[in-house]
Parts: C-alpha cells; structure tokens; sequence
C-alpha cells in the first residue's frame, strides 16, 4: 500500500494524470484515517490536499497540460 501511495505522489508532483492521483491520495489517506496509523492532524491535511488537487487539476506547468491542454474555465461576470 505504500508503493501505491509513493507512485500516486509522485504522479503529482510531475503533474501527470492529476485528478486519478489525487483521487488515489485522498483514498489512502482515508483508509489510514479509518485505520488509525500515524498522526490523524496529518492525514487529514494529506486527504484535504489530495481532494483539492483532484478536483482543480493539472497546473500550467504540468505534464497534463503539455500533453492534453490547459484547460481554463472563464466565469462571465455579465448578465444575460
């Protein structure tokens, strides 16, 4: 389970395939939460993390963006 949890870290600090990693930190996180292993203040702020990056993404400077486009969502301000 470590292993995975190592591939899973180091997929996003190359930015590679950002949402699945993050998921995949976010899980194990939990489990370890659940599991009651190691300090729960930490777990809990790797899993947050984990969520965060899941759900925003690949930065500009990731693999992801390199090879599948930086998506970028524009919030209009105007009414319609």
């Amino acid at each position: 389970m470590p292993g995975i949890a190592f591939g899973a870290g180091f997929l996003l600090i190359i930015g590679l395939w950002t949402p699945i990693a993050g998921t995949i930190v976010t899980l194990f996180e939990v489990w370890r939460i659940i599991s009651q292993h190691g300090d729960l203040w930490t777990n809990v702020l790797l899993a947050g993390l984990g969520v965060s990056l899941a759900l925003i993404g690949p930065g500009h400077w990731s693999l992801d963006a390199r090879l599948f486009g930086w998506k970028r969502i524009d919030v209009s301000t105007e009414k319609h």
